[in-house]
């Protein structure tokens, strides 16, 4: 593709600032908008998904909760966890001939981020009947990235995340995802700790996103 991909490190915000700008992004962007790659890490929040069920919320805390208009369950964001937002025209590239559904974009991001774990040696993959990626440890089935996306106007946005050095308490508070029992891990749990830092993690993510999807061509912002 000739269209450029571009790519903004925003550092850690609030999850509703940055969700309110993803929406005025989609709404305003026309057919020479050029796709975007956020990157951030978010204070502490839980998010629901559209779909999201209140009794999934097992018990309150000082952490506020959030209803967003991105699909699956509950989740918690924190520092320390890698978000990957996909600002995509999925239409553009029907239109170039490829054939991007929804499917192959929730796909291209699970695999982008089991590309990038087998870069630290750590073996993870998706599931079928369950969006985002998962490691055995100790023969334990464990999630490590959750996904949950919104299409608008043919154009996604909303995308990953990524859990690589963070507190995975506030997990405890919550059915992941939507699945009692289910347990969180983090990279930081496989690899030197000190090679667990989103600044490491997030080049090789966008890398092999962008080579899945076929981009060529990355312009990089600080934001």
């Amino acid at each position: 593709m000739n269209i450029p991909l571009i790519i903004r490190q925003l550092g850690r915000q609030d999850y509703q600032d940055v969700w309110h700008q993803m929406q005025a992004f989609t709404d305003q962007r026309d057919e020479n908008t050029a796709d975007e790659i956020w990157l951030v890490q978010h204070n502490p929040v839980f998010t629901q998904g559209q779909a999201g069920k209140p009794e999934h919320l097992l018990q309150t805390s000082n952490i506020p909760v959030v209803q967003s208009d991105r699909g699956g369950q509950i989740t918690y964001h924190g520092p320390g966890q890698q978000v990957m937002y996909v600002l995509i025209d999925i239409k553009r590239h029907k239109a170039a001939g490829r054939d991007l559904s929804v499917r192959h974009l929730v796909t291209a991001l699970e695999q982008s981020v089991v590309k990038t774990l087998a870069d630290y040696s750590v073996q993870a993959y998706p599931k079928a009947d369950a969006p985002g990626v998962y490691v055995d440890c100790q023969g334990i089935e464990k999630k490590i990235c959750s996904l949950g996306l919104r299409i608008r106007k043919g154009c996604s946005f909303h995308g990953l995340a990524l859990n690589i050095k963070m507190d995975l308490q506030p997990f405890h508070y919550i059915n992941p995802c939507g699945y009692a029992g289910l347990e969180m891990c983090q990279l930081a749990d496989f690899i030197d700790p000190t090679d667990a830092t989103c600044e490491k993690v997030a080049p090789k993510l966008v890398a092999h996103f962008s080579k899945i999807l076929g981009y060529n061509m990355q312009q990089i912002f600080n934001n």
